[in-house]
């Protein structure tokens, strides 16, 4: 299995556990759980049984993780043997951001870092998370993003989004996310805006060796 199938099935296993709590809190059987030798015996208190599920889950997705660790450290493993190489030295100066992983660095180096564009806004066009404008009138409003890029990478810098508040809280991008969630604007619809200023910073700082404000680097080891 790929880094990203293994991923996709640990998210799962996630998710089932996150369901499966409140049913075990309260007593209860997980409807996933009802089958149809147990439907005609229901309701009864089977916890013992749906724990017993969830802990081969909790299992699997430990396995899963470990997995995970084990393909990223053998990919690091394999760029540091050559770091001159244009690629990886991008790869590992972006590694140096504190809540960016390689697969993630390794992600937009190869899907975008080593193109020739022009400027933020092309970097934003071809991923796909600029706005795409709805005009009417002498009316012009952004509708939301275009969608219209490149889908992996954009689903990956929401993912790098969310993680980027969590290890990079005192970051201006992070102050800046958190003002216009305070000032009414949804957790969801700024968390897009967030992608897009963090693709932009992470651009300039793998090109032009602008370090974000505020954001923590990791020791060089």
């Amino acid at each position: 299995m790929t880094r990203r199938s293994l991923f996709r099935t640990s998210l799962g296993l996630v998710a089932a556990g996150a369901i499966a709590r409140p049913f075990i809190a309260k007593g209860q059987v997980m409807p996933t759980t009802v089958t149809s030798d147990t439907w005609g015996r229901f309701p009864r208190n089977v916890v013992y049984y749906t724990m017993a599920e969830l802990q081969r889950d909790m299992a699997h997705l430990r396995f899963l993780k470990d997995h995970i660790k084990q393909i990223e450290t053998t990919r690091e493993k394999e760029i540091k043997k050559a770091p001159d190489k244009p690629t990886n030295s991008k790869v590992l100066h972006l590694r140096s951001v504190r809540s960016i992983g390689v697969e993630t660095s390794d992600m937009l180096v190869h899907e975008v870092f080593w193109r020739e564009l022009r400027d933020q806004r092309a970097v934003a066009c071809y991923v796909g998370l600029t706005g795409s404008p709805d005009e009417s009138g002498a009316r012009r409003r952004e509708k939301g993003v275009s969608k219209a890029g490149n889908a992996r990478v954009r689903r990956g810098m929401i993912q790098l989004a969310w993680r980027f508040l969590k290890h990079q809280k005192h970051s201006g991008l992070t102050q800046w996310f958190e003002a216009r969630v305070a000032a009414g604007k949804g957790r969801k619809t700024m968390i897009v805006a967030l992608a897009r200023k963090l693709l932009i910073a992470l651009w300039r700082f793998v090109t032009l060796g602008e370090v974000p404000e505020g954001v923590v680097l990791r020791p060089a080891s």
